[in-house]
């Protein structure tokens, strides 16, 4: 008996220590050795690699602000034919490869260094994620056997990104780029669309004959202990290039994206055929693929029921389409008895949910379960919640309702009430301000002068708010705004993305004065990758937004004011073309609006530095 116990006791211990050995020769990578060699005589790289998944992928731009952890990855990436765009600011980066994602329909892709080069992407990141605009963010880091060990720019940025990102994680190896790549691009686009972000650590992504360099111990420590550390660091270095360079598979990975099931498309046709008073409030979701936007435009132009546009929807049905409400929302909502949410969210933009009428039946569409029912728990209901994509859904309902239209007397009326406000607007547009000129009538002439393929993006608070009700949109795709996180600073790099993907088109920011100071300098980017756009600038030299309330509810106006900056002077300084406009040549406006849109034709940015004085027309709204 003795015996037996004692023989299961070594089997067991045998056993035990047989497994740690495996264990560790597989975490070590030596069992992965064994059957896939190191190529020690290669030129090659990790960022070659890198290169070859996004061009597989259709990826054309990575925005950048340059650092030598990631250097190898643009210089591949501009070796296979991806353009490089280079900002001066690594969250104007991040902002134009989230332009280029709505824009295009792919992955926006931005590549920064380490450290400090990610945290000041933060802002930006946050922003796409809550626009749900797909984005893959590539970011150096320090070696891998060097992290947590006061390495230059060595902090843990898997902490900070893991709550902002999809899908977060650092390479450990040469060999696992391919499969990372590809995983996070489909992730990136798939379900509820947004960020990804994948960590390179330096010596991933230099060729073997630098890294192996650096893992040359100088002075070893002598004896059993200096062959150990000797041994651990070149097993270290074999293993991160074991099977770098064996042919992988980079084509797309196949997307997720939930779609509605044939059931609830039937219940929402029976609502929808009965409703003699229907509204659909289209979000930004409305507008992701794969469904093309023209046609979610036919569908509804179909459908003949009236539309109010938000985020990247607005422009969707064109300038003046019949069914597109742009006045008195709150209004049709209390009188609607079917409301169609297109993926929008009953967050602040609808009072969470306190515009929507308790009569009236909702059909809720939205990708994100989380989203699709936000305050349904207190101040409204969905008749139908449908967890599914907005543009598809839109599409099989105007189907389903093929010959069916809606009573033309209700989008008339609301027509009707659009008219008597925007001649209200247009009349305030001609009241004279105390100082200056007024901001109405700067925004109606820029919207009477642009191009009919123009881009608007849209970066302030006060004078862009106001923007929002005069400009108008001219086509699909052709408004851009930071989305629900209402994030400052965004005009510099959603223009970049916008001018590269549409580079025939005119492209405006309507900036603020204090929200311009995030980006300006961004003008010397437009100049140097020749993509020139123009800036109308709406100068109060105060931060109106809050001062509007700030004063009245706590009487001062402490950290609101600015200065009548010259910006058109800045412009100059950093290759553009600047223009002032006050009151004293006011009638000279259109001309320099003209003068400013043939600076852009001829490849000059452009920026009109327009002083305005105060009015009541945003009385009312809130920053908060």
């Amino acid at each position: 008996l003795d015996n037996k116990v004692v023989g299961i006791v070594l089997g067991c211990f045998t056993s035990m220590v047989l497994g740690g050995l495996l264990f560790a020769a597989y975490k070590l990578g030596i069992l992965y050795q064994l059957f896939h060699k190191t190529d020690t005589k290669s030129s090659k790289h990790g960022g070659d690699i890198v290169a070859e998944v996004l061009h597989a992928h259709g990826v054309k731009y990575i925005f950048t602000l340059v650092g030598g952890h990631i250097s190898p990855i643009l210089v591949a990436c501009e070796k296979v034919g991806i353009r490089i765009v280079d900002t001066r600011h690594e969250a104007t980066a991040v902002f134009a490869a989230d332009a280029v994602a709505r824009l295009s329909g792919t992955v926006g892709v931005a590549a920064v260094t380490a450290g400090p080069g990610l945290t000041n992407t933060v802002t930006a990141v946050k922003n796409a994620q809550m626009a749900e605009s797909p984005l893959l963010l590539i970011g150096g880091a320090a070696g891998t056997l060097l992290q947590g060990r006061g390495a230059l720019q060595d902090i843990d940025q898997m902490s900070l990104f893991k709550p902002l990102c999809k899908f977060c994680t650092s390479i450990r190896t040469v060999r696992e780029i391919v499969p990372t790549v590809r995983k996070a691009l489909a992730i990136a686009q798939s379900g509820t669309p947004g960020p990804v972000f994948i960590e390179f650590p330096i010596d991933t992504l230099y060729p073997f004959h630098l890294v192996s360099k650096e893992f040359v111990v100088k002075n070893p420590p002598k004896g059993l202990m200096g062959k150990i550390v000797s041994w651990y660091l070149h097993n270290h270095l074999m293993n991160l290039f074991a099977g770098a360079w064996e042919p992988k598979d980079v084509s797309p990975l196949p997307l997720h994206i939930p779609q509605a099931t044939d059931d609830q498309i039937q219940k929402c046709l029976e609502l929808v055929s009965r409703a003699k008073k229907p509204v659909i409030v289209l979000g930004s979701q409305a507008t992701l693929p794969p469904t093309p936007v023209d046609n979610i435009r036919k569908a509804l132009e179909d459908l003949g029921i009236p539309c109010f546009l938000g985020g990247m929807s607005r422009g969707l049905l064109g300038k003046d389409s019949p069914i597109h409400i742009r006045q008195n929302r709150r209004d049709a909502l209390k009188e609607a008895d079917v409301v169609v949410l297109a993926g929008t969210v009953c967050d602040f933009r609808l009072s969470y949910g306190r515009t929507l009428s308790r009569r009236s039946k909702i059909i809720a569409v939205n990708r994100d379960k989380t989203q699709l029912l936000k305050n349904s728990d207190m101040f409204w209901k969905p008749t139908i919640a449908i967890q599914g994509d907005a543009g598809s859904f839109l599409v099989r309902l105007s189907e389903g309702l093929k010959g069916h239209r809606c009573p033309e007397e209700w989008p008339q009326s609301l027509k009707a009430g659009d008219a008597t406000k925007e001649a209200t607007n247009r009349a305030k547009a001609e009241e004279k301000t105390e100082y200056h000129l007024n901001p109405l009538k700067a925004l109606h002439c820029v919207d009477e002068l642009m191009a009919e393929d123009s881009i608007i993006v849209a970066d302030g608070g006060d004078f862009v708010g106001s923007a929002a009700y005069i400009m108008k949109p001219r086509g699909p795709l052709c408004w851009l705004d930071p989305g629900a996180f209402g994030t400052l600073g965004v005009g510099g790099g959603f223009a970049l993305g916008a001018k590269l993907c549409r580079p025939e088109s005119e492209v405006w920011i309507v900036y603020g004065d204090g929200s311009l100071g995030y980006s300006i300098a961004e003008i010397d980017t437009f100049t140097r990758h020749k993509t020139p756009v123009i800036a109308l600038v709406g100068n109060d030299a105060c931060w109106s937004q809050i001062s509007r309330e700030q004063v009245p509810m706590l009487g001062s106006n402490v950290a609101c004011g600015l200065a009548y900056t010259d910006y058109h002077i800045v412009a100059d300084g950093y290759g553009g073309k600047g223009y002032l406009i006050g009151s004293e040549n006011e009638e000279k406006l259109n001309d320099i609006i003209r003068q400013a849109q043939r600076d852009a034709r001829e490849g000059k940015a452009a920026l009109i530095n327009v002083l305005i004085g105060k009015t009541n027309f945003r009385d009312g709204s809130i920053s908060i």
